[in-house]
């Protein structure tokens, strides 16, 4: 009945939840012909499809040749992640593998067999994957082996190495994410989608994946504590506790909603750029992959901001909201829309005695520029009488089918996964 209660607070997931079961997905992620592809790209797409079904699903949305571009980028990507988080594998093999490791793409029979990651099919068959890779056009495999060489030498940095400052933050960042954002801008352009000023500018590339991946950062505070990890950057945290784990401790919290409100802060101040990355997409199917994690990520910070839970559970937004994301962020006036209401939603929450509180107004003011308060998105709560009840009644009879909702499409609006 908990569910129930949720979705007649919120009568817009039910519609959206609907309308994306019923088949109103396939307008963001249209199906793919596996029987037009060569066995050698089925078992990439099948890969792709055991390690993130997610990514997965935007991907085979892509147009055209840049659909298995993007395939086998993610797939060389996964790889080499692979291989940086397997404990199992020695600093001193770990280290030369990850420096090396794009020119394994133009070695034909290399593979590890060693990995004992839940992925290592990716590292068991590379073969296959660098097969594929070989088969792309040269423009594309130029993209590709250079960001993996420029990752891998990243990865490699900050193996022993914890994040400090602010600047090893945004470093750290950009290795693991930015890195992925001008990636993905350089073969977007490449494939002629794109104008090529979208691979050019490689500052807003960067900004792409530094807003996500500092989302996430963010999000998973207490999980990467679980685990041993850290990449809340110390130049922060510092001020607020003597080690990062005392912002677990009760008797901190204040302290520790403070901490994260100031990352937060700090996160914002991407959207301006990833708001003019994404106005300068032509391609329906590349906004798509481009805007939805985008909208993700920052309904993410909306509901992680001055939030207490974030250091003692799990933040997630509903997935009827992440559905409503989904649907909604078609176009650039849509997604500005969404970005002013959750900015919003952030600066109501602005406690007076925070003292990121001046910046956090600033950089809403920043956001506020680009965006406006009205438009297509501004209104889409305010539902007439007769579609609340309808609404209502459609809740109850039909709550526990959408709970059964597929794992494919759970996986997919976990909340901006990655």
């Amino acid at each position: 009945m908990e569910l129930l209660k949720k979705w007649l607070g919120h009568p817009e997931d039910i519609y959206h939840l609907l309308r994306f079961k019923m088949g109103g997905y396939r307008a963001v992620m249209p199906r793919m012909d596996p029987d037009s592809l060569g066995r050698g790209l089925r078992t990439c797409y099948r890969y792709l499809n055991q390690t993130s079904r997610s990514f997965a699903a935007v991907i085979q949305a892509l147009d055209g040749e840049l659909r298995h571009a993007v395939c086998i980028f993610y797939l060389v990507l996964r790889a080499l992640d692979t291989i940086e988080d397997d404990m199992t594998i020695s600093l001193d093999v770990k280290v030369p593998m990850l420096h090396e490791f794009h020119s394994y793409l133009y070695q034909p029979e290399w593979k590890y067999m060693e990995s004992k990651e839940k992925d290592r099919q990716v590292l068991e068959d590379f073969p296959t994957i660098s097969m594929e890779f070989r088969n792309l056009s040269k423009v594309y495999q130029d993209v590709i082996s250079d960001i993996c060489r420029k990752m891998g030498v990243g990865m490699a940095e900050f193996l022993e190495k914890k994040v400090d400052s602010q600047h090893e933050w945004d470093r750290y960042c950009h290795y693991v994410a930015g890195l992925v954002g001008i990636g993905l801008s350089r073969l977007f352009s490449a494939s002629d989608l794109e104008d090529p000023i979208v691979g050019q500018d490689t500052e807003l590339a960067n900004s792409m994946g530094l807003f996500l991946q500092k989302t996430n950062i963010i999000r998973d505070y207490l999980e990467d504590q679980q685990e041993g990890r850290e990449f809340w950057p110390k130049e922060v945290w510092s001020r607020y506790a003597k080690k990062l784990s005392d912002l677990t401790k009760p008797e901190n919290i204040d302290m520790a909603v403070q901490c994260l409100n100031e990352l937060v802060t700090n996160a914002l101040h991407h959207v301006p750029d990833v708001l003019t990355y994404l106005s300068r997409l032509k391609n329906q199917s590349v906004f798509n992959f481009c805007a939805i994690p985008q909208v993700m990520a920052i309904a993410t910070l909306a509901a992680c901001y001055n939030n207490k839970q974030v250091f003692r559970g799990v933040v997630k937004i509903r997935k009827g909201q992440a559905v409503t994301l989904m649907m909604d962020a078609t176009n650039i006036q849509a997604v500005k829309a969404i970005m002013y209401q959750y900015v919003e939603e952030i600066y109501q929450k602005i406690p007076s005695a925070d003292p990121s509180s001046n910046k956090t107004q600033q950089v809403i003011a920043s956001i506020r520029t680009m965006s406006f308060p009205g438009g297509p998105m501004a209104s889409r709560h305010h539902y007439s009488p007769i579609y609340l009840s309808c609404a209502m009644l459609l809740a109850a009879l039909s709550w526990q089918y959408l709970s059964t909702i597929s794992k494919a499409t759970e996986e997919y609006v976990q909340a901006g996964e990655n």
